[in-house]
Order: structure tokens, then C-alpha cells, then sequence
């Protein structure tokens, strides 16, 4: 497939991390312009990809094919509406990272009907280990959907969902979801330190076992439930640590914790409408 120029419209840490997996797979850095108005996070782009810069958002999306909205939701509609005559000028495709904001909402606020993919990757992405859920509406063809799964697959896997509400609930499991392992790490090592562990050896222990165990997750046929059970042997140590969990509620309150993170997400969309 050719390799359209793209624009990414704010030059933060997700942005830099798209840019250096597509750069890591060939697309041409001279064919891929970022706005960022932070002089130094601008120069930081230029110096490390050699991608061209710029401190003004329609300087820089003005001929792309694909513009990447990776701004905050709280300021996702002011610079949409720097770019609304180019928009509907040359209707490139137009995808953003911004949680909460809907495809209705973007084509409004860009003055019209156009190609829009919402996508939602997580921080791993900084490490080429992401994974991204993706919603096209429907002005977005083949072809343009394509071209969003190669730009988001420059950093993990993506996942393309039929219901734009669906976005809501993959915020909450995946776009948060490492913070809830980081979580369970820190407790898991206050807990190790709390039995007699020295501090650094509770961390190195931590560490280890939630990337052993996710890799295993990964790459073995057996789903979650059945790896679990594989290590509970009746009576053991792991089984009373999982009593002790399901005890305490643990999987309800998985259950309200994600719920509250999708319920989150609905709120942003209302406000910033």
C-alpha cells in the first residue's frame, strides 16, 4: 500500500511513539508533519525522526491524507475548528486518540461530513507493545480503514469494533488497564516488603511474575480461567491468596471499576459538546 503524508496534530507521548514505529517500518520520514506548539518537544521530533515540525496546526495537516488527533479531550474542539476550511476543503482521513469525543462530534466541530476513525491506544505503545481499539463511521472506506489499522499497528495490535459506544468500555479495559496492573504491582510489593522482603528483591519479584505471567496470556491456548486453576493446587498457598481475593469482592470490584472508567469516558463526550 502507498504511504500517504500524515500529519499528527500535537507532539506528545503517544504521538512520538506512532511516529517512531512508522519510522521503524519504512514510512519515509519526510512524508510525515507534526504540529506541536512546546518548542522543545517540536525540535525533540525533528532532531530524533527527521519528520518536519511545525508550531501551527493547519501548516502542518494542510495536503495530508491522514490526520492524527492526538490533543486533549478538553481542547480537542478548539483545534478542530483551527482546521474546518481545510477539512472540508480535502476530506483526509481523520483519526484521534482523544478519549470520550465522538466521530458526530468531530465531524461537527471540522465543519461537515468526513472519514473518521476513532482510536484508542494504551501507554505500552511507548514500547511497541500497545494494543488499539478502532471505530470507522461511516463516510470511512476500505481503504482509509486500512490506512488507520497500518498507522496504529506501527506500535501493537489493533482491534476494530462495529459500535462506536463500544469505545466507551475499551477506554476502561485497555486504555486505563495498565494503570491497574501498575496497581496491583505496587500492592503486591508493599505486600511482599510487609512479609520480610527487602524492598528491592519485592520489586524484581513483582516484576518478573506479572511479566512472566501476561506472557503466558499471550502465548498459551488456555484462557485466564484455566491458567488460574492450573496454579491453585487444592489447599495450597495460591489458594488461599485467591480466597482471600474473592472474599474481599475482588471481581465486583473489577466490575465497578470499569463501569465507573466507561461511565468516565461518557462524560467526557458531554463535556466538551
Amino acid at each position: 500500500m502507498d504511504k500517504p503524508t500524515i500529519a499528527f496534530i500535537g507532539g506528545g507521548n503517544m504521538a512520538r511513539s506512532l511516529i517512531g514505529g512508522l519510522v521503524a517500518r519504512g514510512h519515509a520520514a519526510a512524508s510525515i508533519r507534526v504540529a506541536e506548539p512546546v518548542p522543545e518537544l517540536r525540535d525533540a521530533l525533528a532532531a530524533d525522526f527527521g519528520v518536519q515540525v511545525f508550531d501551527n496546526a493547519g501548516d502542518a495537516a494542510d495536503g495530508a491524507a491522514l490526520w492524527l488527533l492526538a490533543v486533549k479531550p478538553q481542547v480537542m474542539r478548539a483545534v478542530c475548528a483551527e482546521l474546518t476550511t481545510i477539512a472540508q476543503a480535502q476530506h483526509p482521513v481523520a483519526v484521534s486518540i482523544a478519549a470520550g469525543i465522538t466521530a458526530t462530534q468531530l465531524q461537527r466541530w471540522l465543519g461537515g461530513p468526513l472519514p473518521i476513525v476513532r482510536a484508542m491506544p494504551n501507554t505500552p505503545a511507548l514500547l511497541g507493545a500497545g494494543i488499539t481499539g478502532l471505530y470507522a463511521n461511516a463516510e470511512t472506506d476500505r481503504s482509509q480503514r486500512e490506512r488507520a489499522s497500518q498507522l496504529l499497528d506501527a506500535v501493537g495490535p489493533t482491534v476494530w469494533l462495529d459500535n462506536e459506544m463500544q469505545m466507551d468500555a475499551v477506554t476502561a479495559v485497555s486504555g486505563s488497564g495498565p494503570a491497574y496492573l501498575f496497581l496491583l504491582a505496587e500492592a503486591m510489593q508493599a505486600a511482599g516488603v510487609a512479609q520480610g522482603l527487602p524492598p528491592e528483591a519485592a520489586r524484581t519479584l513483582v516484576q518478573q511474575t506479572l511479566l512472566g505471567a501476561a506472557t503466558m496470556l499471550t502465548q498459551l491456548p488456555e484462557p485466564a480461567g484455566v491458567l488460574r486453576a492450573r496454579v491453585t493446587s487444592p489447599g495450597g498457598t495460591t489458594q488461599a491468596a485467591i480466597e482471600t481475593f474473592e472474599a474481599g469482592g475482588f471481581r465486583s470490584l473489577v466490575d465497578r471499576a470499569i463501569a465507573a472508567a466507561t461511565e468516565r469516558g461518557r462524560q467526557l463526550s458531554a463535556a466538551n459538546d
